[in-house]
């Protein structure tokens, strides 16, 4: 079943809640792939004032709130940051905000967790599965 989310901007003021369900999500499906180090790192870097100061956040929005963000860094070349909450899964919404920021040529540094969902969205590998700090990656690109 496909919800009919409204995607659109992040507000200023919803950006803690955005953070909240990013690291919620990540806890629950990404974490239990990454070492100690590796979450804490990624905890790090979604309350790194720098990074995030780089990105470009659209939300989905059901009627119980937001539900799902994806942020884009390099005029919008890369996904930095795609999370949908748990109860939300598989309806579509993840679809929806992936077009919401879609250009012609992307790339995405996937988790293990959602290396098959990149796939789905027609991005490739480009290359084998790398570690920093901890974080578990796979570099790929979308043509």
């Amino acid at each position: 079943m496909i919800k009919n989310a409204v995607i659109r901007k992040i507000r200023a003021e919803e950006s803690q809640e955005a953070l909240a369900l990013v690291w919620r999500v990540f806890q629950e499906y990404e974490a239990p792939d990454y070492s100690r180090e590796g979450a804490e790192e990624f905890y790090q870097s979604i309350h790194d004032e720098a990074f995030l100061g780089q990105l470009n956040w659209n939300g989905a929005f059901l009627d119980d709130g937001l539900v799902g963000v994806i942020a884009t860094r390099n005029e919008g070349k890369h996904i930095a940051l795609f999370f949908v909450d748990g109860r939300h899964q598989g309806q579509g919404i993840g679809r929806k905000l992936f077009e919401s920021v879609k250009t012609d040529h992307m790339t995405v540094n996937s988790s293990p967790y959602a290396l098959k969902i990149y796939r789905k969205l027609g991005f490739t590998e480009t290359d084998e599965e790398r570690s920093v700090n901890g974080l578990r990656f796979i570099p790929m690109e979308l043509k």
